[in-house]
């Protein structure tokens, strides 16, 4: 399964939309487009994602510009993996 289709499995549950992440694509807006995605919500997204990627989330490393976006949450992702942390 590629990081895009598990980063979106992991916002539909974290956010439970009820199948409604398949349909995102990069550009569907996250943060302020979705009332499910509150601060409460980004906890347990962060959580989740670290809990299934492995990695760990530092407290400085994220705003709401990471989670503006699909694209831009992939894209943190992806980065994050690709250091290996």
């Amino acid at each position: 399964m590629d990081t895009e289709k598990r980063l979106l499995d992991i916002v539909d549950e974290a956010l439970t939309l009820g199948g409604r992440a398949a349909g995102f694509d990069l550009e569907t807006p996250l943060m302020g487009a979705l009332p499910e995605l509150d601060s409460m919500a980004v906890i347990g997204l962060i959580n989740l994602m670290e809990e299934r990627f492995g990695f760990v989330v530092g407290e400085d490393e994220v705003d709401a510009s990471t989670f503006e976006t699909v694209g831009s949450l992939l894209a943190y992702v992806t980065d994050k993996l690709r250091q290996g942390h």
